[in-house]
Order: C-alpha cells, then sequence, then structure tokens
C-alpha cells in the first residue's frame, strides 16, 4: 500500500507522458490511499486542462467519472485536527503550498507518524523533496522522475 499525491492520480486519468510510470507503479499498488482534498484538486486539474481548449466539457466529465471510480477504491485519510496541525508544522519546515502541506500531513497521519519505510507516489518537486526530508520512500524513483520531468 502507498500513499498518492494528486499530481500522481491526475495522471492515471489523463493520458500524459507521465502515464506510464504511474499506471504500472498502481497496478502493482493495488491498494492506493490518498487524502480526502485529492478529488477536489484532481478536479480542478481537469477543469484547468479544459479552460485550455486541451479537453472538451464531455472529456472533462469522463475524467470526472474515471477518478470517482478510483475514488471508490482507496483508501482515504479524512481531514482531521491531527491532519491540521501536522500540515502547519510542515509549512515552517517546508517551502509547501497549503494543499501540499496538507497532502504530505494525511501521508504522515497514514504512517502513524512513522513514515521511515513507506512509499509516497508524487510527481511534485517540491512535495518530493519535503516527503523524502520527512522520511518516505517517494515514488516514482528519482531516476524515473528525471526521465519523465524532461518529457
Amino acid at each position: 500500500m502507498k500513499f498518492w499525491d494528486s499530481s500522481a492520480i491526475i495522471p492515471i486519468c489523463v493520458e500524459e507522458q507521465r502515464s506510464n510510470s504511474v499506471q504500472a507503479i498502481a497496478k502493482e499498488d493495488g491498494e492506493l490511499t490518498a487524502w480526502w482534498g485529492t478529488p477536489i484538486e484532481c478536479s480542478s486539474a481537469f477543469a484547468s486542462i479544459r479552460r485550455e481548449n486541451r479537453i472538451s466539457s464531455d472529456e472533462e466529465q469522463m475524467l470526472r467519472a474515471r477518478l470517482d471510480i478510483i475514488v471508490g477504491y482507496w483508501g482515504e485519510i479524512s481531514a482531521s485536527e491531527e491532519v491540521r496541525i501536522i500540515a502547519r508544522r510542515l509549512l515552517l519546515r517546508h517551502p509547501l503550498s497549503v494543499a501540499d502541506s496538507l497532502q504530505l500531513a494525511a501521508a504522515i497521519v497514514w504512517a502513524g507518524n512513522r513514515p521511515e519505510g513507506l512509499e509516497f507516489v508524487c510527481l511534485d518537486k517540491r512535495l518530493r523533496e519535503a516527503a523524502h526530508v520527512e522520511g518516505f520512500t517517494v515514488l516514482p524513483s528519482q531516476q524515473i522522475f528525471d526521465a519523465i520531468a524532461v518529457c
């Protein structure tokens, strides 16, 4: 079981250069876990892609439906006082957005405050670095991340 950031969920839904890498990790995982706010972040990304005229409204609805199916199968870490406290602490330690601090805080709660040896799937550079510093093994590996970041 791995914790999944929104940045890694989006390429599962939207076909892009990074999709093969995260889809392979998802197939291997089988039991995705994510934060309560992940579907909102993904929906925001889908809306942005539509506003950029890269997809139609109908395609956006298909992406949202695909996401809903995935959400139905994953474990979810809810918004909580513990997540809020950890997110505030993370903002003091790392250059993260609010959403990213909440994602990482939820992952730390999922890890029982002991992330060492647990995997965090993420395609956002700052969040990857923060997750690594906090003790997670970050996927995809740095070598694969660097290769797909160039694409």
